[in-house]
C-alpha cells in the first residue's frame, strides 16, 4: 500500500481545533523550556481528550523532554482514537491489509498517522528498554507498508539486533548460573 498517496486530503486532521485549545497549545509552544508549557498542554488534553493535535503537541513535549513513559501513554491514546476514527480494531495486532484498506477509503491522513503513532510507540519502547515488544509494533508496521514509505526497516534492523543481544546475554547469565 502506497502511504505517500494523499489525494489532496488535509497533512494533519479533518477537525478544526478549538481556538482556546488552540490559544494553549501556542502558548506551550512559546513556553516550551518552561515548566508552564506542560500545564498549557495538560490544560488543552483537559479541554479536548480526543484532539489528535493536542496530543501529537504532548507526544512532542513529553518525547523532548525524555520522558518516554509518558510520551508512550499519549502514542497509545492517539493509536486507540486514531483506530475508533477509523473504524479499525483499538488491538493494533489485529490489524491486517483488508482493514488498513478500509481505513484508507475512511481517511488515508489517519491512516498514516495511525501507523506512524505505532512506529513511535515501537521506538519508545526500544528507548524504555522494552526491545521485544518494539520490536513487535515495528513488524506490524513493516507488515502494512510494503513498500516503507515510513522509513521501519532500519529500526527494524536495530531492534532485531538489540533482541539478539539480550538474548545472547540471557544466556550466557544462565550458564554462568548453572556453572556454579
Amino acid at each position: 500500500m502506497d502511504l505517500l498517496d494523499f489525494h489532496g486530503e488535509q497533512m494533519y486532521f479533518d477537525q478544526p481545533v478549538d481556538p482556546e485549545v488552540a490559544e494553549l497549545l501556542a502558548q506551550a509552544a512559546h513556553e516550551y523550556g518552561d515548566d508552564d508549557a506542560e500545564s498549557h498542554l495538560l490544560r488543552a488534553y483537559f479541554l479536548a481528550p480526543e484532539d489528535l493535535s493536542v496530543l501529537v503537541a504532548l507526544y512532542r513535549y513529553f518525547y523532548y523532554r525524555h520522558r518516554y513513559a509518558d510520551a508512550l501513554i499519549v502514542a497509545e491514546r492517539a493509536i486507540a482514537l486514531t483506530a475508533d476514527r477509523l473504524g479499525v480494531d483499538r488491538d493494533w495486532r489485529r490489524l491486517d491489509t483488508e482493514a488498513l484498506g478500509h481505513a484508507v477509503l475512511a481517511s488515508m491522513t489517519l491512516t498514516r498517522f495511525l501507523l506512524l503513532a505505532l512506529k513511535g510507540a515501537g521506538y519508545l519502547k526500544l528507548r524504555l528498554g522494552e526491545i521485544a515488544a518494539g520490536l513487535e509494533c515495528f513488524e506490524k508496521v513493516d507488515a502494512l507498508d510494503d513498500s516503507d514509505r515510513l522509513g521501519i526497516h532500519d529500526l527494524l534492523t536495530i531492534a532485531r539486533a538489540k533482541l539478539a543481544e539480550e538474548q545472547v546475554a540471557a544466556r550466557d547469565d544462565n550458564v554462568h548460573f548453572l556453572r556454579r
